[in-house]
């Protein structure tokens, strides 16, 4: 399987039909690892990660577009809103996506009311402030062939509460919401880095497909 034949990713002039029009000129981008970009190559798939795509396909349409990445591998809600959110803020942007809670679900310490509450810190922050708020359901990491087989019961029972809080919480706040959780490749263990921790170059490759085609029912929402 390659980029190109992949029924899952986008084909040949798709984005430019999904975004045409689009009206964003400022992409901020808060978050962890899944934000910051750590995806692990795959042969016949592109090598930029999923942010940097996202910008790239909107800059195709808005060539001013202007992007700042401030995503950090390893970071937990409480210090994505301690240490990115004002910088965000202060880039003046129209769109914003907001990626955590992975890393504070993967321990069994996980607190759920916690998380709800500094992603809706940063999500309200942002949206007062005039942007547009992409959240995300991750792909369940669960299914990694790299993660222990007596880990996978609880971390996949943290990682759908996380899924399902979310988007709870942007169906509440009226967010532009990603929801990879139940993608019929979340169980593919080619989705999945060897480390049990990220995903690969098709994650990427599928998530840009999925943030694409849901900007685009924003943009134009079915009558």
């Amino acid at each position: 399987m390659v980029e190109a034949t992949d029924p899952f990713c986008l084909r040949p002039g798709e984005s430019a039909e999904l975004l045409a029009g689009h009206p964003w000129r400022r992409f901020v981008v808060l978050g962890d690892s899944v934000a910051e970009g750590l995806c692990e190559p795959v042969d016949g798939y592109s090598e930029l990660q999923w942010t940097d795509r996202i910008a790239t396909e909107l800059r195709a349409i808005q060539p001013d577009l202007a992007y700042l990445n401030l995503g950090v591998s390893g970071l937990r809600t409480r210090e994505i809103l301690a240490s990115q959110l004002e910088p965000a803020v202060a880039f003046g942007p129209d769109l914003a996506l907001v990626v955590g809670g992975g890393n504070d679900a993967f321990p069994a310490t996980y607190d759920p009311d916690r998380v709800d509450r500094e992603l809706t810190t940063m999500i309200t922050t942002l949206q007062n402030a005039g942007a547009d708020v992409i959240t995300l359901g991750m792909f369940d990491i669960s299914y990694s062939p790299a993660i222990p087989t007596w880990l996978r019961p609880g971390l996949r029972q943290r990682m759908r509460t996380l899924s399902d809080r979310t988007a709870t919480l942007a169906t509440k706040l009226g967010t532009i919401h990603i929801h990879l959780t139940d993608h019929p490749l979340s169980t593919d263990p080619t989705l999945y880095s060897s480390d049990g921790r990220h995903g690969t170059a098709r994650s990427d490759a599928v998530a840009t497909t999925e943030t694409l085609r849901t900007l685009t029912r924003h943009l134009r929402p079915a009558s």
